[in-house]
């Protein structure tokens, strides 16, 4: 059977017998007029069999009537990886090159901008990776509402990377009236759960058992300890005749690690892995394929449906977790009919996931010896082994006397005694040589437990001092503590009344006291002046101070009043030298008395005689 049996379109034929292919796949034999009557496919098929072709033929040929509108697509491919996308964008320019069809490359890493410019003019397929393909949604940059063909690619692959929501949200956003095509290489009970949901009466085209291998690839398994991983798989790429090669891991990590040391080795490799940028893995995979790189070092990201020709060997570096993917991994070689070597390098526990893979590919993989690499058995119970490290330190933990015989001996109980008479005996007899030990015991615990504490002391203090690094640190208790910054405010330091204490202060007993002196000093004063002397008046406001002072000033003109006249007549003129210095003496009504000078002379002025009396 050849390409024009199939009823594809002139242009078309051009393009695929320009691109050196007479007889198509079992595969694309059987799906392409099945996609050109319109009908759901549901194909399944080793990796390697042409399914890219099988429905971007048929694809190109009914796109061909037709014309795209701006930002409405009439068709999509959905792909789980972006290097999958670029390589499925590359093959729709190859077979469509005669035609004039556009598209669209909507995947993460690149401009949105420009992918935006380009839906604006119109495409006719849209090649997306769905998490892109939904952002873009989402910005209203597309409508999906003229979209008639979906077509999903390695479905089972996206099942694993956690796109099926994804995968459903986008079917909700499509017509219900299209036509839908599943592709995969495996084919688990999820997948043909989600196929039923989403086609609608398909056609199931399955031309090898799910998860088959091509006979042409040789299986090798090396079984070692973890430590010698690296240097077997560098003994076996320089004992095998290793043209360029595919090196697979389970993480992103050990890619990055694994790719330095096959560099320091001086192997030429390079790495790929979700966390590069997309130019890097781009720029990575383009020199892979024109043989500037020999060795690949990459994730399963590259596990699935990229076409490198005649790739001689596949490294599995780890053994996958999930069956199915080594099947993708050791596709990778062995393509259309070429010979391939697939070695795999496990671990003793990695004996269930070899099994469930020689399971699933119906084939025993023969072990293999590597000169100079202990070669160990698998276990198949999935029991954790110990690492090297924790062998030795067990061992040497044995050689040192275990405290777990002290403790024993310790917990042991007493034997009962026989009798009454014989236990006091029997007690004294086992209790005398042994004292001596236990009270030996006791006291070297406590130095243990005293010397303990100390050394955690001391390294609680190291490591505060190492925290701080500062010696000269203020929150040590023999410094006084300021509680209101660096001085004490001054209200604090204001006497307190005694009133407030609920005491008598002497202030407010000599207050008391004043009253009684003053009828004397009046008394006084009104026996030697004349009815218009009116002087005599102590101010209303005295301060406490001139209250004391007072009776200590009061007392001889009190005790003189009864001298002769002379006395009176010679105070006199002392009495108006002040009189005359100050012609109008003014005092304030609110101000402080005189002290007891000036309150002397004021008493002597108002005992002595007025002019008109003298």
């Amino acid at each position: 059977m050849n390409f024009a049996d199939l009823g594809l379109s002139e242009d078309i034929l051009k393009a695929v017998a320009d691109a050196g292919y007479d007889t198509p796949t079992p595969i694309q034999a059987q799906a392409i007029p099945s996609v050109l009557m319109a009908r759901d496919i549901l194909g399944c098929a080793q990796t390697g069999t042409g399914k890219t072709a099988s429905f971007t033929l048929p694809m190109l040929d009914i796109l061909h009537h037709g014309r795209a509108r701006m930002r409405m697509p009439r068709s999509i491919i959905l792909e789980p990886t972006r290097e999958l996308a670029t390589q499925v964008a590359a093959n729709f320019d190859t077979y469509g090159k005669y035609m004039s069809l556009s598209k669209a490359l909507i995947i993460g890493g690149e401009s949105a901008v420009e992918q935006g410019k380009i839906l604006e003019k119109g495409a006719d397929v849209i090649i997306a990776t769905p998490g892109r393909l939904i952002d873009t949604f989402e910005r209203g940059k597309l409508l999906l509402s003229d979209c008639k063909l979906l077509v999903i690619d390695e479905a089972d692959r996206m099942l694993d990377m956690g796109f099926i929501p994804d995968i459903e949200k986008i079917v909700n956003m499509l017509p219900k009236q299209r036509q839908t095509l599943f592709f995969s290489a495996t084919m688990p009970t999820e997948i043909r759960r989600l196929a039923d949901k989403f086609l609608s009466n398909p056609k199931e085209i399955t031309v090898a058992r799910p998860s088959s291998m091509a006979s042409t690839v040789e299986h090798k398994l090396v079984v070692m300890d973890d430590m010698d991983k690296r240097e077997a798989l560098r003994r076996l790429i320089r004992a095998e005749d290793v043209k360029n090669a595919f090196v697979f891991c389970n993480r992103k990590k050990d890619v990055d690690i694994l790719f330095k040391s096959l560099t320091k080795h001086g192997f030429n490799a390079g790495r790929m892995h979700g966390d590069l940028a997309q130019s890097e893995r781009t720029e990575t995979l383009a020199k892979f394929k024109t043989g500037e790189i020999t060795l690949l070092v990459c994730s399963d990201v590259a596990a699935r449906g990229i076409d490198v020709a005649d790739v001689s060997h596949v490294f599995n570096f780890d053994v996958p977790f999930n069956s199915e993917d080594y099947v993708h991994r050791t596709g990778r070689t062995g393509r259309a009919g070429r010979d391939g070597k697939a070695f795999t390098l496990a671990v003793p526990e990695d004996g269930k996931l070899v099994a469930a893979i020689q399971k699933t590919i119906n084939i025993d993989i023969p072990l293999t010896d590597l000169e100079g690499i202990e070669t160990l058995e698998l276990d198949f119970t999935g029991k954790k082994r110990r690492n090297k490290k924790s062998r030795k330190s067990s061992n040497t933990r044995d050689d040192k006397p275990a405290r777990s015989a002290k403790s024993n001996e310790r917990a042991k109980p007493e034997a009962p005694a026989k009798s009454q008479t014989e236990a006091p005996a029997v007690a004294k007899e086992e209790e005398a040589p042994k004292a001596p030990a236990r009270e030996a015991r006791t006291n070297h615990d406590r130095h243990e437990r005293h010397d303990r504490t100390e050394r955690a002391d001391r390294n609680d203090r190291n490591d505060r001092n190492n925290r701080n690094h500062r010696r000269d640190r203020d929150d040590r208790d023999d410094k006084p503590v300021v509680g209101f910054g660096d001085h004490v405010p001054s209200f604090l330091l204001t006497a307190v009344p005694a009133s407030s204490l609920g005491r008598k202060s002497t202030d407010d007993e000599d207050v008391k006291e004043e009253p009684k002196k003053a009828p004397a000093r009046k008394a006084a004063a009104k026996s030697t002046k004349t009815g218009k002397t009116t002087r005599a008046k102590t101010p209303r406001r005295a301060p406490k101070k001139a209250a004391d002072e007072a009776p200590a000033a009061d007392a001889s003109p009190a005790t003189e009043a009864p001298v002769s006249a002379s006395t009176e007549t010679e105070a006199a003129p002392v009495a108006e030298k002040p009189a005359e210095k100050k012609r109008a003496p003014r005092r304030p009504r609110k101000k402080a008395a005189p002290k007891a000078a000036a309150a002397e002379s004021a008493e002597a002025a108002d005992t002595a005689p007025t002019p008109s009396e003298g």
